[in-house]
């Protein structure tokens, strides 16, 4: 996570975030967000921001590894402190996630301009990210065997 967090804190943060009712209650938070900004409804925007914020503390450790959203959470833990990768890249499959945050900027920026291009930057967002999480698993669970 961050230099200087507590070990303990730091775990106690990815356990509540492996909540899968926190990850798939995050999934389109994105979507929100852009909505938000279209309908220049800034109410909805700052709940959204603080919901995306808080999201991962709300939620108590899953009881089981079993959930696939579960594993998500694990896999991306995984990848970034074990396997000391980045989230983003040229390589695959950080490259779906460095496109699927282009995609959330156009998103951003054809919301803003009240385009409806927002809406395939929101779709191409979600869709690079969840297929990123699907190679993370996979390679997550032939891991751990």
């Amino acid at each position: 996570m961050v230099a200087g967090i507590p070990k303990q804190f730091e775990d106690q943060f990815w356990a509540r975030h492996s909540n899968p009712k926190s990850g798939w209650t995050r999934v389109p938070s994105g979507a929100v967000i852009v909505y938000a900004i279209y309908h220049r409804n800034w109410r909805l925007l700052g709940a959204a921001l603080i919901w995306t914020a808080i999201n991962p503390f709300l939620f108590s450790p899953p009881e089981t590894e079993d959930a696939w959203m579960t594993r998500v959470v694990l896999a991306e833990r995984w990848w970034v402190k074990e396997k000391t990768n980045r989230t983003v890249g040229l390589g695959y499959p950080n490259v779906c996630n460095t496109v699927a945050a282009l995609g959330f900027v156009y998103a951003l920026y054809a919301a803003w301009r009240h385009s409806q291009g927002a809406i395939l930057g929101v779709v191409t967002s979600i869709a690079l990210k969840l297929w990123w999480a699907r190679v993370l698993v996979k390679r997550y669970d032939q891991r751990t065997g």
